[in-house]
């Protein structure tokens, strides 16, 4: 998302940044899907991040959704490359006060990454065919798909950057 951010010269909005709370403390659902809608409203954005309590809102709102949707090997091997990478303080794309940590609610989350593909997975495939039929959508599943697609965006951008990529206005 930073890098397609970069590329189009678009916001790009990090969902965990805004719905935790300082010590891992989560927002309410209805002030949650409040903050989804004004996010939304905005003219362009980039929104990353899973949440399929309002998927219903960025989809109906969107033009583009772009899924990764790589091995759990990877997925797992990023999450424990970035705890230890920011062990020492936050991370970029996540809340103030939200440390990363080695306990049992990190335990918790690599065990939903490594179900992610049998238990969740095909719901929110599901959910964005049922609410997203006029948008492109995009399953990256490897690196080499996910480069492909910057290097698209990037060559259509090159070529009319008024209006990059092709699709439209960036909103994914």
């Amino acid at each position: 998302s930073r890098r397609l951010g970069e590329i189009l010269g678009v916001e790009v909005v990090h969902l965990d940044a805004l719905y935790w709370r300082p010590g891992w403390v989560e927002t309410p659902k209805p002030e949650w899907r409040r903050r989804v809608e004004e996010l939304v409203r905005r003219d362009s954005w980039i929104i990353d991040g899973n949440y399929s309590g309002t998927f219903d809102i960025r989809f109906e709102a969107c033009d583009t959704v772009i899924f990764l949707d790589v091995p759990r090997l990877i997925c797992l091997w990023r999450v424990l490359k970035r705890r230890a990478l920011y062990r020492k303080g936050g991370r970029p794309d996540m809340a103030q006060g939200c440390d990363e940590k080695l306990d049992l609610e990190f335990l918790k989350f690599l065990r939903w990454v490594w179900d992610y593909p049998t238990r969740t997975r095909s719901k929110v495939l599901k959910l964005m065919r049922e609410n997203s039929p006029g948008e492109d959508i995009f399953l990256l599943r490897t690196q080499a798909d996910i480069e492909g697609f910057l290097k698209r965006v990037r060559c259509k951008a090159a070529r009319s950057p008024a209006d990059a990529p092709s699709w439209g206005t960036p909103r994914l």
